[in-house]
């Protein structure tokens, strides 16, 4: 089969090298779809010499210096050593501005040699339909259709590139990428059955929430935003629904109303504009294993940043209801992430993310100095699994003591540990809404009043602070975050 497949293209620049990832890639979905298609309506089982063509286009560089490898301040689009490097490709289209912002600087600066070719990964069968529906036709079963066609594969699946588990072996190629095509297009299906929208509308710059009210505040902001003659032009809701500056006040109550989030476990919200660098609202819901599901999955889309903008309680006396916490370290109880990143593992605080919350804190309430300082904060976070860890407060209260926190939650430790992971910027700030150790807790009329406060301006804050770090030319994508092997991709 092997010498069915065409041979290797060199391309000479990162346009002419997507423009080939395009071209193969549609020749292989639209071959699958069509004997999909054909083997759903008439019974034809597809060929070996068709089976073939079922696989995902593969990039590959080589990099061969003169000399020494040069250094560069940048944290990606660099080699750590020379060598092959290579990965699968899926969705090229989507990705093009990933891709030829990766590209460029390894054909410009480093002058290596890239080559597009067809891999021999099978690209699963139910990844190139949009829906899935289009498979539910007649009584073929997903075992008539795992025969003939590629079937996903749970362990072609994994993330042992991210993990620093991947086999370095002289005789194969290194990694061009954290993620290979089939873990791209797995994730990109859980986010539509998670997020209940096309993951094509999720936006580079993310806040993660963990209460429903910042959706209602996000969609109120939303449409202001596409209103105005500003950057923003569309806001999408869960279930696909669009509302832009030509819909009718009648229309956008009414697709606000009838927006089906409720059928989706962390519903999400698109602030889009035409050049794909809006903001993206996670409502990921309470505790660290939703964290950790919404953030698996959008890792391969390789944004810009995510931050948790959520509620905590406050530990400290001298702390407020409504003043906010800036997290500048985790104390990380959740558990989730044990296996892959210890707890042993420091995660640090991102300099350029902790400037611009602080900035936007400042800039959205109107505190400088000693007034900011009595509304924010910075310290240590405990994430916790258990939302009544309050009932091992006798056991728990040495280490909390032990560690200097001012807050606890349930997923910002989670938040961060995955942003470390996949090397996604990432940041915290959280407002506290009650204080558990002082006899502050959540009553139904407080609790009203304080979200009707708080949450607007917190919302507020966390868009002025991706808005700061647009602005700063792609340095957040620390260095602090890139390994010893590091791919060249980010």
């Amino acid at each position: 089969m092997t010498d069915l497949l065409p041979q290797r293209r060199v391309t000479r620049t990162p346009e002419e090298t997507v423009a080939v990832l395009e071209a193969l890639y549609a020749e292989a979905s639209t071959a699958l779809r069509d004997g999909l298609e054909r083997f759903l309506t008439s019974g034809v089982t597809p060929t070996l010499a068709e089976r073939a063509r079922y696989r995902y286009p593969e990039l590959t560089i080589t990099y061969s210096p003169d000399g020494l490898v040069p250094t560069s301040a940048r944290a990606f689009a660099k080699f750590a050593v020379p060598g092959v490097y290579t990965t699968t490709i899926t969705q090229p289209s989507a990705f093009k501005n990933y891709l030829i912002e990766q590209l460029r600087p390894l054909m410009e600066d480093f002058e290596a040699r890239v080559e597009v070719g067809v891999s021999t990964q099978d690209i699963p069968y139910p990844y190139v339909f949009e829906s899935g529906d289009e498979l539910g036709r007649g009584k073929v079963s997903a075992a008539d259709l795992a025969r003939f066609f590629p079937p996903p594969r749970l362990s072609e699946v994994g993330d042992e590139i991210a993990d620093g588990l991947w086999d370095f072996r002289d005789d194969r190629p290194r990694p061009l990428a954290l993620f290979d095509a089939v873990r791209v297009d797995y994730s990109l299906r859980r986010l539509v059955h998670y997020t209940g929208t096309d993951w094509r509308a999720v936006q580079p710059w993310i806040l993660l929430t963990n209460y429903h009210r910042y959706v209602d505040q996000f969609i109120r902001r939303g449409v202001n935003e596409v209103r105005k003659d500003g950057p923003y032009n569309s806001l999408v809701l869960p279930g696909g629904a669009t509302i832009t500056a030509a819909t009718s006040d009648a229309d956008i109550e009414t697709l606000i109303q009838t927006s089906p989030w409720q059928k989706f476990q962390m519903p999400t919200y698109h602030l889009t504009t035409p050049f794909g660098q809006g903001v993206t609202l996670a409502n990921i819901g309470v505790g660290p294993s939703n964290a950790k599901t919404m953030t698996d999955h959008l890792a391969v889309l390789r944004p810009h940043a995510w931050l948790m903008v959520g509620h905590c309680g406050g530990l400290r006396q001298s702390q407020q209801i409504g003043d906010y916490v800036l997290a500048h370290g985790y104390l990380r109880e959740d558990g989730i992430l044990d296996s892959v990143v210890p707890t042993e593992m420091p995660i640090p605080a991102l300099a350029e993310v902790q400037v611009a919350l602080q900035e936007a804190a400042a800039s959205v309430t109107g505190d400088r100095g000693e007034a900011l300082k009595r509304r924010l904060r910075t310290g240590t976070v405990v994430t916790y699994d258990d939302r009544n860890w309050e009932l091992r407060w006798s056991q728990e209260r040495r280490r909390i003591n032990l560690s200097r926190a001012i807050a606890v939650d349930m997923e910002s430790g989670t938040i961060a540990a995955q942003g470390f992971r996949f090397r996604v910027p990432y940041g915290t700030l959280l407002c506290v809404s009650d204080k558990p150790l002082h006899g502050e807790i959540k009553l139904p009329g407080a609790a009203n009043a304080f979200y009707e406060r708080a949450v607007s301006e917190h919302l507020d804050i966390g868009i002025a602070a991706l808005d700061v770090l647009k602005g700063q030319s792609g340095t957040a994508h620390s260095r602090k975050l890139r390994s010893f092997d590091e791919p060249p991709f980010r």
